[in-house]
């Protein structure tokens, strides 16, 4: 209906004149005609095109006014008045009266707007009325914000079928299985007359071998619901088997107890160079809940080494570098969803050996090495318009320094001015658009590795005038001043170093002999550092970069999926 056309018909009903029928809503009256509103609802059409000529009254009591108020404004004037108050009952509504367009519009703003707060009312209502991509969308917000949606009271209405499928999902996002047993006393303890019942149901889906046997002994074995079930008796046996006895499967072999989740984040290790100085395209991706690293190559993308890379928008952007004959001015984007490399805009300067970070949905790159000068430059890339845009320069040539985004600024660390090994380090503020000095580290130091973690920046190994160093420097923004912490065991340069669920990653690099694979995590809250399963190969000079948020995370995660009847499977446990 043209718009014109359209006020004149709502003129023409707020004054009640040239309506052919009314619609009763609990002793409230619409007058409306006919035509308009057979021309937005199935149900309507049907409704009037049915009934005797002589009707004009129609009570309709699968609402309430305020809704059909909504419903009649959208027949008029295609307004859309959905907010979190009434989308679901609206729903509903134009799902009975057949409203498509306000439903479609309905759809659209429940998807905009899930929350911890609604997001399981979201996925009982699109399961009940039939709406896949929501509904799927949904639960996968409930996978991904677990822990804080359990301890609403929303979580209380889950059946037991819906709390089955939650918990024996592989995409179910704890940090400690412990929230999950928990969640489960929480949901049975809400109706227990009614839930206990399902204890031996639902026990079998937590899994129980991820938590330690204190907690187990503590907390599940000496359970009043645990101990009067046989079948949760056998199940908690079993994953004190497990625990006792260390079993560990080769990957994709799991016992459903010990079957690890699927991480909320993963760890990629990009490029590099191998022995003899040879670049290559390896992408290794580490899996950190089943301590897993998995090649994911992908062979459209060039051998690359010296460079940077960084996540954003679910893509991964790999930045300058070396192909083994030339610095590379080009840049490249891997979809992680599609698989797929594409071109990007390419700096306006070739870099290797250049810093690279995201900020505010921005790429930094910053210093380098262009072939004859150490670089002081820094460029600063949009992905929305495909275009690099040059930044104040910094105060010194930096190559082989290491950067990260903190506080809403880009931190650069150390490097190489081709005549000094650097223990100055700066920041660029987007809002004063300029670069700040702050306290230098204790060493000067290229090829180390800085991150971002909790309220400090952490500096990690380097090499200062061919000395390779397990030196870890910790920066404290408020008193501008750097501290030393526990040192890495294996001195390192040119490695990759990444946080991943709070703890700090190098991966790979150079010890002054060989190349190396090794990997270690450190643990701000111990102060220690651990070694994790090594990459692959052996490689330096490699970039690296953590992805989230991923629809397809299982793609790049440890396989999970091999048969329950594999032969080396799950053997002399008790049953």
């Amino acid at each position: 209906m043209a718009q014109g056309s359209s006020s004149v018909f709502n003129e023409l009903r707020l004054k009640e004149e040239l309506c052919d029928a009314v619609i009763r809503v609990q002793n409230e009256d619409f007058h409306v005609h006919r035509i308009i509103l057979s021309g937005c609802s199935e149900y309507f059409r049907s409704l009037f095109t049915l009934s005797h000529p002589a009707d004009q009254v129609y009570q309709i009591n699968q609402m309430s006014p305020e809704i059909m108020q909504v419903i009649v404004e959208f027949a008029y004037m295609g307004s859309e008045e959905v907010n979190q108050q009434n989308v679901e009952e609206l729903y509903i509504a134009c799902d009975f009266f057949k409203v498509t367009g306000l439903m479609d519009a309905c759809l659209r703003f429940m998807g905009e707007h899930l929350s911890k707060e609604n997001c399981i009312d979201i996925w009982q209502l699109t399961e009940t009325f039939i709406c896949p991509t929501l509904n799927n969308d949904a639960f996968h917000f409930i996978l991904q914000h677990f822990t804080e949606v359990c301890a609403s009271s929303e979580f209380l209405k889950l059946s037991v079928q819906q709390l089955l499928k939650l918990i024996e999902t592989d995409q179910l996002l704890v940090r400690d299985e412990r929230t999950v047993f928990e969640a489960v006393l929480c949901w049975i303890n809400h109706s227990p007359e009614e839930r206990t019942t399902y204890i031996s149901q639902i026990l079998p889906k937590v899994r129980l071998a991820l938590t330690t046997l204190d907690y187990i002994m503590t907390n599940v074995r000496n359970n009043k619901m645990v101990m009067c079930d046989t079948e949760c008796q056998n199940t908690v046996l079993t994953a004190e088997t497990l625990l006792n006895d260390a079993i560990f499967y080769s990957p994709g072999i799991y016992h459903p107890l010990a079957r690890p989740r699927l991480p909320a984040s993963i760890l990629l290790a990009i490029g590099g160079q191998i022995k003899n100085d040879i670049p290559t395209n390896v992408i290794e991706a580490y899996d950190i809940c089943a301590d897993i690293w998995v090649n994911v190559t992908n062979t459209e993308e060039e051998t690359r080494s010296h460079q940077g890379a960084v996540f954003l928008n679910g893509s991964v952007y790999c930045v300058g570098g070396h192909d083994g004959f030339n610095l590379l001015r080009g840049d490249s984007r891997f979809d992680l969803t599609t698989h797929t490399w594409h071109q990007v805009a390419p700096m306006t300067t070739r870099r290797c050996f250049v810093s690279i970070t995201a900020l505010n949905g921005l790429i930094y790159a910053i210093g380098g090495y262009d072939g004859q000068n150490r670089l002081n430059t820094a460029e600063c890339y949009d992905p929305e318009t495909d275009e690099w845009l040059s930044i104040a320069p910094m105060h010194e040539r930096r190559s082989q320094a290491s950067c990260t985004a903190f506080q809403g600024k880009v931190y650069i660390c150390g490097g190489f001015s081709g005549y000094d090994f650097l223990s100055s380090a700066e920041y660029y503020s987007p809002e004063s658009k300029r670069w700040t000095l702050i306290g230098p580290m204790s060493t000067g130091r290229c090829g180390l590795g800085v991150v971002a973690l909790g309220e400090q920046i952490y500096a990690v190994g380097g090499n200062n005038d061919g000395v390779h160093l397990s030196l870890t420097e910790v920066y404290n923004p408020r008193t501008n001043s750097w501290h030393r912490v526990t040192p890495i065991s294996s001195p390192r340069t040119n490695f990759g170093a990444e946080v991943v669920d709070g703890r700090l990653f190098v991966i790979g690099g150079y010890n002054g002999l060989n190349y190396i694979s090794k990997v270690e995590s450190y643990d701000p809250n111990t102060g220690e550092w651990s070694e994790v399963t090594s990459m692959g190969i052996s490689r330096s000079d490699l970039s690296s970069c953590v992805v989230s948020g991923l629809n397809n995370m299982i793609d790049y995660a440890a396989p999970r999926d091999i048969s329950l009847d594999h032969p080396r499977a799950f053997t002399d446990m008790p049953v």
